[in-house]
């Protein structure tokens, strides 16, 4: 059984840096500790909260409970055949760390998601995606234990119900179920992908060739421009998702603001870029106690230094409420508030 640890500091485990405790506290190492948990009939009383690498999480003052630190390490090629490699991660491991190392390997397909904080098994929760690519782009399967029966089971693609920033394991599995380990398919036939955001003029000027590698250094340095440091200044990455809105609203928008920011989706819909309707609306370096919108990237918000989990939520209704009587959009919050 692993050690327990009450009153457990969780601020330099959140990166909005938010001033946070827990009430009880296990580090998960290995699959079996966990297994040891769910069998633990006193654990069982708690309400249990699973912690990666807490980059997509908005923490109150003291967390109830048993927090469950995802420390799962491990990283190999599983098995390969003529079209893809399948490359498997633990859990716990850090995803930048991890698409460097399968770029070291040669293995191309992850580059386009460099620097995105986080863990490998928070990816599926919320198909992170960055600069045309998916997490289901690149999925094969996960591995997860069922925390209420200790049960294993290995869920394919079609099974997580991947959608934008989106997957069963955001609805139906919340709570139920806690991932050990993912497994990505990385096609063989190296295909790069340069048309999304300023990667392909950035190579150019550069004077680089679209190698994965390259690709994963350009986004890297384009994302460090653009976004702030969590380790100088909290945050949880973009805040809230671009809205995807009907062709009939895209129309009559751009007839009263031209310059829209929008991406054709399909016949029907568009993606909207929610940093321009929040720029646009006015809060875009703007502060509301100790919380502000970026000044270089509206999508972003910071903690200016001693932020409370009830200034996020008042800052992103102020934002929302905004957005919406000017737009008619309703904005969608990406990170997940702890009660």
């Amino acid at each position: 059984m692993p050690q327990i640890q009450s009153h457990y500091p969780l601020t330099s485990l959140n990166t909005f840096g938010l001033q946070s405790v827990a009430e009880y506290f296990i580090s998960i190492e290995q699959p079996q500790q966990l297994l040891d948990c769910i069998a633990d009939p006193k654990l069982n009383q708690f309400k249990w909260s699973i912690l990666g690498g807490g980059s997509n999480l908005i923490l109150p003052e003291l967390v109830h409970g048993l927090v469950l630190k995802m420390d799962l390490k491990g990283r190999q090629l599983t098995h390969e055949d003529e079209e893809y490699w399948y490359i498997t991660a633990a859990a716990g491991e850090n995803w930048h760390e991890f698409v460097q190392w399968t770029l070291e390997q040669g293995w191309g397909g992850l580059e386009n998601l460099s620097l995105i904080p986080g863990t490998v098994g928070a990816s599926p929760v919320q198909n992170i995606g960055a600069y045309g690519i998916e997490i289901k782009d690149v999925f094969h399967s996960l591995t997860a234990i069922h925390l209420k029966t200790g049960a294993q089971k290995e869920f394919a693609r079609e099974e997580c119900c991947f959608a934008y920033r989106d997957s069963v394991f955001k609805h139906e599995g919340y709570g139920d179920w806690c991932i050990t380990a993912v497994t990505f398919q990385l096609r063989k036939r190296y295909e790069a992908k340069t048309n999304y955001g300023d990667v392909a003029q950035e190579l150019e000027r550069q004077s680089l060739q679209a190698t994965a590698k390259n690709i994963s250094t350009v986004i890297s340095q384009i994302r460090l421009q653009k976004l702030p440091n969590p380790a100088e200044i909290g945050n949880a990455g973009s805040f809230f998702q671009n809205p995807i809105v009907s062709q009939e609203l895209v129309g009559e928008l751009v007839e009263q603001y031209p310059a829209l920011v929008k991406y054709k989706v399909s016949e029907e819909t568009y993606k909207l870029a929610a940093a321009w309707l929040i720029e646009q609306s006015g809060w875009k370096g703007r502060a509301l106690g100790s919380v502000a919108m970026f000044q270089r990237q509206a999508l972003v918000m910071v903690n200016l230094g001693d932020a409370t989990q009830q200034q996020v939520k008042l800052l992103s209704e102020a934002v929302s409420k905004d957005v919406c009587a000017k737009f008619k959009v309703n904005l969608m919050v990406e990170p997940i508030f702890w009660g």
